[in-house]
């Protein structure tokens, strides 16, 4: 059967008004709307369904505090004051998971033997899923900004090496998610057209 597409206040929300976020209203974001994104975000396709991606949501001021001293001074105060922080991360022994994840095809834990191999699909695939988390937040009424000025190798230290449950996790970006303040965003910058990003054969 043929899908009709979303209609125009989806496509808007979701793409052509979303946007990178400095700062945030006042307006709270429970943790029931978390979990929910989270919910949207599994549904995202990876290789094998190997689902590599682990996300930390930090809520709490002492958990921030923790991640404060490895932002960029640039990242800090919108960091600080963001409803939800996420750390988007992926699992190096992702693979362990997959029996219970392509269950049609347990063996296919074995294509990723290979370390090189299974590091490389770990983080495509987990950045492919940290994207489908902005559009599973903006998709339920959240705003997001996403990060790259940080210190991983920091963070990784921080808040997962010393875990014997996590030790194999490795942080990819940040993202803040809450509600944004419209004034703290820039004019929208170009975007290349089809003709110079594309080609068909």
């Amino acid at each position: 059967m043929t899908k009709a597409p979303v209609n125009d206040h989806a496509l808007d929300q979701i793409w052509r008004h979303g946007r990178s976020y400095n700062g945030w209203t006042p307006h709270s974001v429970p943790e029931t709307l978390i979990r929910a994104t989270y919910d949207l975000t599994k549904m995202g396709m990876t290789s094998a369904n190997c689902s590599p991606a682990r996300f930390v949501f930090l809520q709490s001021s002492e958990a921030k505090a923790r991640l404060k001293p490895f932002l960029m001074d640039g990242n800090v105060e919108k960091t600080m004051v963001a409803p939800w922080v996420v750390i988007i991360a992926h699992d190096l022994e992702f693979h362990e998971k997959i029996p219970q994840l392509f269950p049609h095809n347990p063996g296919a834990k074995d294509w990723f033997s290979e370390e090189d191999n299974r590091h490389t699909t770990a983080f495509r695939n987990g950045t492919l899923q940290g994207a489908y988390l902005m559009l599973a937040a903006r998709a339920l009424g959240l705003d997001c900004g996403p990060m790259s000025g940080f210190d991983n190798a920091g963070v990784d230290q921080e808040f997962f090496l010393g875990d014997e449950a996590t030790k194999n996790w490795r942080s990819n970006w940040l993202c803040n998610i809450g509600h944004g303040d419209d004034s703290t965003i820039f004019e929208r910058s170009p975007r290349l057209s089809f003709e110079e990003a594309c080609y068909i054969l």
